[in-house]
């Protein structure tokens, strides 16, 4: 149950940011193997914990696992009393961050 609370509230997270996710389970009844949690943001593969206690290098190996080639790979987490975290392999960090430059030197040249 408090996986799927968990799913929930990071639904309502990226809905508070504008962004339209929703539970893989929602759609398909139960979790297909290897499906990400939330689903909606292309090219992300999103697993999301709601745990107190979080082996963080066992959910990063999990996306690992389950993602799709080509896409990131990111784990959402909280504990109790505690806001929202994202983990997420170095190698997909550095990738946002160089497309992130990308555009912003673009805006610079304008």
């Amino acid at each position: 149950m408090k996986g799927k609370r968990g799913e929930q509230e990071a639904v309502r997270l990226f809905k508070d940011n504008g962004y339209e996710v929703h539970r893989t389970v929602q759609y398909n009844g139960r979790s297909p193997e290897g499906a990400p949690d939330l689903d909606g943001i292309p090219g992300l593969h999103i697993e999301v914990k709601r745990v107190e206690r979080l082996n963080i290098q066992e959910a990063i190996d999990q996306t690992t696992r389950d993602h799709k080639p080509g896409t990131l790979r990111a784990v959402f987490h909280r504990k109790n009393n505690c806001e929202w975290l994202v983990t997420m392999p170095a190698a997909d960090w550095f990738q946002i961050f160089r497309e992130y430059e990308g555009e912003k030197e673009n805006e610079d040249d304008r």
